[in-house]
């Protein structure tokens, strides 16, 4: 007698998760989009890219208006704070109406909704900005490459050229 665990323990079969989502040959093709070069999905080492250089502007606009002093610890939390801050703020205003932050335009890549839409908009950039800041939802992603935060908001990141 099989109990209602056996199915669930012996998992899906090879047969069933073929049928079930078939194997694309390249990142985006399931989504109709090019193997390599304008509109094909971004790579991961160009994302992490941008990310990094967004980081550093972001600190850079920090410490015109905040001063930290090396030894203070109280200090440099507060410069990272702001930080913090001040690199939300880039993300949510560079998305939401441009598509680009000052690091995705470096590296010629650009957020866009999966649907087509021209402008990601404040709704769905809020959201992904914080999304990104946790970090955690940013390294699940699927065949496609599109992270969880980009997955829950209906974006995708994709190459200008």
């Amino acid at each position: 007698m099989s109990s209602w665990i056996d199915s669930w323990l012996a998992g899906t079969s090879a047969t069933d998760a073929a049928e079930a989502e078939p194997v694309q040959a390249y990142r985006g093709e399931r989504l109709g989009l090019p193997e390599d070069g304008a509109g094909s999905i971004a790579s991961m080492g160009r994302r992490l890219g941008a990310f990094l250089i967004d980081c550093v502007v972001a600190g850079l606009i920090t410490s015109l208006f905040v001063h930290p002093h090396l030894t203070d610890p109280a200090s440099m939390q507060a410069q990272n704070y702001w930080s913090l801050l001040t690199w939300l703020v880039i993300t949510v205003i560079g998305t939401s109406f441009f598509g680009i932050t000052v690091g995705m335009a470096l590296l010629r890549i650009r957020v866009a909704r999966i649907d087509g839409a021209a402008m990601l908009g404040l709704i769905r950039a809020l959201p992904r900005a914080i999304l990104v800041g946790l970090v955690i939802p940013v390294v699940i992603w699927n065949a496609d490459h599109r992270g969880l935060h980009d997955r829950l908001v209906g974006s995708i990141v994709l190459n200008i050229r």
